[in-house]
């Protein structure tokens, strides 16, 4: 789809269109990593932090755990949310990253802002979280430091989700639909026990919006892969053997068999695991250069918030 540039007294109207068309063409329930991929990143991100953020870290680990899905829970209350978790990187030809600009000015100029937030605003929006952040960290606002901290977490999260960079981003339009829950919740759920989660120690980040990028061009660059693969096995897998039911609390479900799970897995050869690690020691990495820019203020380790949701001022984007 092609969005035209409109009079001013279109503006406003095609952009809610478009960002409606957005929620509904993403539902609620695709959700990257799922909830227990997204408490294991902010989680062991803790651990790859210096001892001067550790203890506070540490000390709130449960706030960062609890509230690493806000975003998506957000999804259903705010109609803006939607774009912040993907960007459909295809959509803007064969190469897009040569054709993407990385900072939102730029892309705004060339694209307009309707049609970058009707194909997701991803990379862009976690440069401004994380700018957010830093001023956290200069206020010493131990609230809004954790705020930041657990959502930005997501959004990194997020950004290193193969099907979070595509228009077919549950297979919809190749004939697989329900791919990715089966890559980002599925597998870790089945699997995600026997992954390395310690990282080592984060690093200082010199230049936030092309990391950032880079971790969105790897992940689209394992695209191919995750759509390939579930071809291929699908092909050779019996209907009535891709398919299992589970009971979940009081409902049956039907979810992908362990077999076809595992053999998938398999084929990824560890593919979910390095995405993973991946998210963990970035956003470990983001909180650190915050930090670092913000010029390392102390953060007392006793410092302990309630595991309630901190409410720090509004989301939007401008």
């Amino acid at each position: 789809m092609v969005v035209k540039k409109h009079q001013p007294g279109h503006l406003c109207m095609m952009k809610w269109l478009l960002l409606i068309l957005a929620i509904i063409f993403r539902p609620y329930e695709i959700q990257a990593w799922g909830f227990y991929g997204h408490r294991a990143v902010n989680k062991f991100a803790c651990f790859a932090l210096p001892p001067e953020m550790f203890g506070f870290y540490k000390s709130n680990i449960d706030y960062l755990i609890n509230h690493s899905v806000d975003p998506d829970k957000r999804r259903h209350s705010d109609p803006a949310e939607a774009p912040r978790h993907f960007i459909d990187a295809d959509h803007y030809g064969e190469n897009p990253f040569d054709t993407l600009p990385i900072y939102w000015k730029d892309a705004v100029e060339k694209f307009t802002e309707d049609t970058l937030q009707a194909y997701g605003i991803g990379p862009w929006y976690i440069n401004k979280m994380f700018y957010r952040l830093v001023e956290a960290f200069r206020k010493n606002d131990p609230d809004a430091i954790l705020y930041y901290s657990a959502n930005i977490g997501h959004y990194i999260a997020d950004s290193h989700v193969p099907l979070h960079c595509t228009e077919n981003y549950n297979g919809q339009m190749t004939n697989q639909h329900g791919i990715h829950g089966l890559w980002e919740s599925r597998l870790p759920e089945l699997f995600a026990t026997n992954y390395d989660y310690f990282m080592g120690r984060c690093q200082y980040i010199d230049k936030i919006q092309p990391f950032i990028w880079s971790a969105v061009h790897d992940s689209y660059a394992a695209l191919d892969s995750v759509l390939a693969f579930e071809k291929l096995l699908t092909e050779s897998t019996e209907s009535d053997e891709k398919y299992s039911f589970e009971q979940r609390g009081s409902t049956t479900i039907q979810v992908y068999s362990y077999d076809f799970s595992e053999q998938f897995h398999l084929i990824l050869n560890g593919q979910v695991e390095r995405r993973l690690q991946a998210s963990i020691i970035d956003v470990a990495s983001i909180w650190y250069t915050a930090w670092v820019e913000a010029g390392m203020p102390v953060l007392n380790p006793w410092t302990v918030i309630e595991d309630e949701k901190v409410e720090v001022g509004g989301e939007d984007f401008h």
